[in-house]
């Protein structure tokens, strides 16, 4: 054991000596270097020992469920699994929407031009060729009513109006627009109308533009508020349907 000589009594004041030859020192020397290498390679072997039996004792653990070893993630736990309940929904408290009969609001409606109250009619049984839409437009304290005319045929719009409901439960016009494929919708409390733009030559299908017309309420009547003109290409379409003919005007 050349790297674990003992300290030897002669000439080094009991310090290691590690600097001492092989053969030097007296047979206390030797014997105290052999009892610690032989003290020191016994802990070294027992802690592989203590290794070895750590390593077989898990291999063992992994083995002795049936499975697959050390890798097997063993049965499912017994632990009860967490119930979640359900949110309650709250009920809401809005108000249905009072439906109107938007035929009947049209002919009976004297803002609406003759040919447009003439030419309302039923398209297949009793379906009438009109949209309806609610929603707040003037602030009232009951929807207001959005009604669009179209034809039967190919649904160009012909006249878009509004309705507002009055105190006493009666539908008042506050807005009316009368022309060929023109259309109304609400977007955020605003009335956006929208009239395709037509040449000389152009087919019902395909008109050669459009106006985007926004208007707000203010003062008790409809302001425009914003304009935006679209042009659409010409190089699709070669339809020949004609357009509708134009309704009177009506005053908003």
């Amino acid at each position: 054991m050349r790297g674990l000589t003992a300290s030897g009594d002669s000439g080094h004041g009991g310090d290691p000596c590690g600097d001492c030859p092989v053969g030097g020192g007296d047979d206390g020397g030797r014997g105290a270097a052999v009892r610690r290498g032989r003290s020191l390679t016994g802990w070294a072997a027992s802690t592989t020992t203590l290794v070895g039996l750590a390593a077989f004792g898990l291999f063992a653990a992994g083995c002795s469920s049936g499975g697959t070893g050390t890798r097997d993630e063993g049965p499912a736990g017994t632990q009860p699994v967490a119930e979640i309940t359900p949110s309650s929904v709250p009920t809401s408290t809005a108000k249905p929407t009072p439906r109107v009969d938007p035929v009947r609001l049209i002919k009976d409606d004297s803002k609406v031009s003759e040919r447009v109250r003439t030419d309302l009619k039923p398209c297949t049984g009793s379906e009438y060729p009109v949209d309806t839409s609610y929603g707040t437009l003037t602030g009232g304290t009951s929807p207001d009513v959005v009604v669009n005319v179209m034809t039967c045929g190919d649904s160009v719009g012909v006249g878009t109006y509004v309705y507002r409901r009055e105190s006493g439960g009666a539908y008042e016009n506050v807005f009316a627009m009368e022309q060929p494929a023109v259309y109304g919708t609400i977007d955020r409390g605003e009335l956006v109308v929208t009239a395709q733009v037509y040449g000389k030559k152009d087919a019902v299908a395909y008109p050669s533009g459009e106006e985007v017309i926004t208007y707000r309420w203010a003062d008790n009547r409809f302001d425009e508020h914003d304009r935006v003109h679209n042009d659409f290409n010409r190089a699709v379409g070669n339809g020949t349907a004609g357009l509708p003919e134009s309704a009177e005007p009506a005053g908003n």
